[in-house]
């Protein structure tokens, strides 16, 4: 009888010790995705690149793809041009700033048809999916 003593008074032992050790609530998992502007823009200009011209996207196929990452006004963006007419006022930019980012997207296209799939994907890009 006394080894079934020892392990009761072990159990109750652990029912008092082990609730006090565990936290209250679960650590909220860090994300892995860097936030700030110029990762951000970055990542939106790689899969913009990929999935709307690399593809051979028909829906793009009169533009250009002109990323500007490298600013000294900390403001990352790309723009989208005419294909045949790269140095013309671009039809849509999307830019970045702080930490975290903060993003915006203007322009004439995002008024076109094609307005509404554009913003879909920058927003999805810029939260780090990848896919098209």
């Amino acid at each position: 009888m006394q080894p079934l003593f020892r392990l009761s008074a072990l159990l109750a032992l652990a029912a008092v010790i082990l609730p006090a050790c565990q936290a209250s609530a679960p650590a909220p998992k860090m994300s892995t995705v860097n936030m700030a502007a110029l990762p951000t823009m970055e990542r939106v200009a790689l899969a913009a690149n990929r999935c709307w011209f690399k593809s051979n996207d028909p829906a793009f196929k009169a533009y250009r793809l002109a990323p500007e990452l490298n600013s000294f006004s900390g403001r990352p963006r790309i723009l989208l041009v005419r294909r045949n007419a790269p140095e013309a006022r671009p039809l849509a930019v999307v830019q970045a700033e702080g930490q975290p980012a903060r993003m915006q997207a203007f322009g004439p296209l995002f008024a076109e048809p094609i307005g509404p799939r554009m913003t879909g994907d920058i927003r999805r890009w810029a939260t780090g999916e990848a896919g098209c």
